[in-house]
């Protein structure tokens, strides 16, 4: 046999060559599932090695998920992460010979004996079946059964578990470190029993809960003590502050604490506040929590790293929070309209650490709060500004001067932030990889012409309805050939020329948005296709001048695309989207109306088209 055979047939080269461990390290570094199970398909040892390589399982919570993960099991056997979510949906496999209107009883014949959560008759009405066939308590004994090592569990809005699944679970999931039950009626049986079984728990998340009480989570912050770090609470009306007492009585290791609800009141943070000194991140949207609590926090929790406060509080919280939070490094505010430039300058001054901020709501913050923070917070890398009328143009010119490692700016609504200040910015903030601009009706060509110039590193820009962008801009921003993501939906000025730029500018691109772009037509999807063989997305929905013809020109050269949004397009036919679904393989959506399918590409697509049902 020659050399060249041995290769042909994969003998010897690889697979004599490469110990299981050096595979299974090659998986990992893989950029996506799909590609991870294409490799898989070479031969069975590959396939073995990424079934053991597989850590991670997530499924739907409706259409028997009991089935799927009784069967991911036995091929999966190193899960060690479980997301169970009700928005996802899992078709089912079609060897099972089911009807979409009917469920079985039981697993197919040497799967298993287990019996499902119930059975469709066709006396049920359609929210008993739809319930019938959702994940349930028993799909928690499944997971004990099948999964005994697991280590983090979310349930995410799977409203038929309670507190009997949760019992069994806790028997057999001894090692659980992670559990989010967002959205799960639950009672206080379930949560105490996993206080006492799962001694390594170190997250979770009881958002929405409904069914708990202070009772369950006082049991779970005794059994709990010396490994919770993290707990999320939100609306639910019967934790109130005894539980946080609890909690900050025996979790003294709790770093991150996140808070939504109106039960709550200062004594329970006050009281985490003075037993939890290791706190890192504090999340506190409480309209009955005031700058007492805040003031306790500056205090105590010197640690603190992310603070997000929400409604009610003043310049008084805020400064105490600057005076003793040191190490405070990420700060959102959202609402706080009693925030003035008072307290956002305490921030600059005790908080020199600082890299995120987001303002979003403040009304009377301005521009002389935003201008502290240019001066003082230089290794500022994010910010974030939505709806804030009173920040003007000097504060982006502060931020240009001294906070030299911006890589991220969102503004959103700033009325008074124009060309002036984005230009002030694009010169001092060079390493600049994210802009996203929307609604600012003052920024226009000559601002982002400088951010084109002078931000060679630009990865990702959103100009959504910059209604004074038009393509003078984008030519200067095709000098950006790093450039990925570009939406510049509702841009109206924007046509022919500055797409065809950024086509031939930036290669790399592969998230295009152009939607309501009425000036943009076929030459601009052609350039597309040929300069971005990259692209993956790309949504032209509303843009009257693309015909079949310019979608023939993209996708022809578009290998890679996945998803398209092409609704209210009156040039596009049923032939271009049988074009667009024929010549992209790994198409996984198209977004369309309804009438512009034929038959036959709806049979070749399958559940990869989306309807847009239109009323004609």
């Amino acid at each position: 046999m020659s050399p060249r055979t041995k290769v042909m047939r994969g003998q010897y080269w690889i697979n004599a060559l490469l110990i299981d461990e050096i595979i299974l390290e090659i998986f990992r570094h893989l950029d996506s599932k799909h590609t991870r199970d294409a490799c898989s398909l070479v031969c069975k040892r590959w396939l073995s090695l990424e079934r053991l390589g597989r850590t991670t399982l997530r499924i739907g919570a409706s259409g028997n998920p009991e089935f799927f993960i009784h069967l991911h099991s036995t091929r999966f056997p190193n899960i060690k992460t479980i997301h169970i979510d009700e928005r996802l949906s899992i078709p089912l496999p079609s060897q099972l010979g089911r009807k979409r209107s009917k469920c079985t009883n039981e697993f197919p014949a040497g799967s298993s004996n287990l019996k499902l959560h119930g059975v469709f008759q066709e006396d049920m009405s359609e929210a008993e079946q739809f319930d019938s066939c959702s994940f349930s308590d028993l799909g928690l004994i499944t997971i004990g059964d099948q999964f005994p090592a697991l280590e983090r569990l979310s349930l995410f809005w799977c409203s038929n578990v309670s507190s009997l699944g949760l019992v069994s679970l806790s028997h057999k999931c001894s090692l659980l470190k992670s559990l989010d039950l967002q959205g799960c009626y639950v009672g206080d049986g379930g949560l105490a029993a996993i206080g006492r079984c799962s001694k390594q728990l170190q997250e979770l998340n009881l958002r929405f809960c409904e069914g708990l009480s202070d009772v369950g989570l006082v049991e779970l912050a005794e059994g709990c003590s010396n490994s919770l770090k993290s707990l999320g609470v939100a609306a639910c009306a019967k934790i109130t502050d005894k539980s946080l007492v609890a909690v900050a009585s025996h979790c003294k290791s709790l770093e991150t604490l996140s808070l939504d609800s109106e039960f709550i009141y200062n004594d329970g943070v006050l009281a985490i506040a003075e037993g939890c000194p290791l706190l890192k991140v504090l999340k506190l949207q409480c309209i009955n929590v005031t700058d007492d609590a805040l003031i306790a926090v500056g205090k105590y929790c010197s640690s603190l790293e992310a603070l997000a406060l929400y409604n009610r509080f003043t310049d008084r919280g805020l400064c105490a929070i600057g005076a003793g939070c040191e190490m405070l490094k990420n700060l959102t505010l959202r609402d706080c309209y009693f925030l003035s430039d008072q307290g956002l300058g305490s921030i600059a001054t005790g908080c020199k650490e600082l890299t995120h901020l987001e303002i979003n709501g403040c009304l009377n913050i301005g521009t002389m709060g935003l201008e502290a923070i240019g001066r003082s917070c230089t290794r500022l890398t994010e910010l974030a500004l939505s709806y804030c009328q009173r920040i003007g143009a000097n504060a982006l010119l502060e931020i240009g001067k001294g906070c030299k490692f911006l890589e991220v700016l969102h503004l959103v609504h700033c009325s008074s932030i124009g060309d002036d200040a984005i230009c002030s910015l694009a010169m001092g903030c060079t390493n600049l990889r994210k802009l996203h601009i929307r609604r600012c009706y003052e920024v226009g060509n000559r601002g982002i012409m400088a951010i084109g110039e002078n931000c060679k590193s630009l990865a990702d820009l959103s100009l959504r309805f910059c209604e004074r962008v038009g393509d003078e801009a984008l030519v200067s921003i095709a000098q950006c050939h790093s450039l990925q993501t570009l939406n510049v939906s509702g841009c109206h000025q924007i046509g022919d020329a500055g797409i065809i730029a950024i086509a031939r500018g930036c290669p790399d691109l592969s998230y295009l948005d152009v939607s309501m772009l009425q000036n943009l037509g076929d030459m601009a999807l052609a350039e597309l296709g040929e300069g971005c063989p990259a692209l993956k997305e790309i949504v032209i929905s509303q843009c009257r001048q693309v015909t079949d013809v310019g979608l023939y020109h993209l996708v022809r050269h578009c290998a890679m695309l996945e998803s398209c949004h092409a609704v209210y397009c009156p040039g596009v036919t049923a032939a271009g989207i049988a074009t667009l679904v024929s010549h992209c393989p790994n198409m996984t959506k198209v977004l369309v109306e309804k009438w512009k399918v034929s038959e036959t590409t709806k049979r070749r697509a399958g559940s990869v088209i989306s309807y847009l049902c239109i009323d004609l």
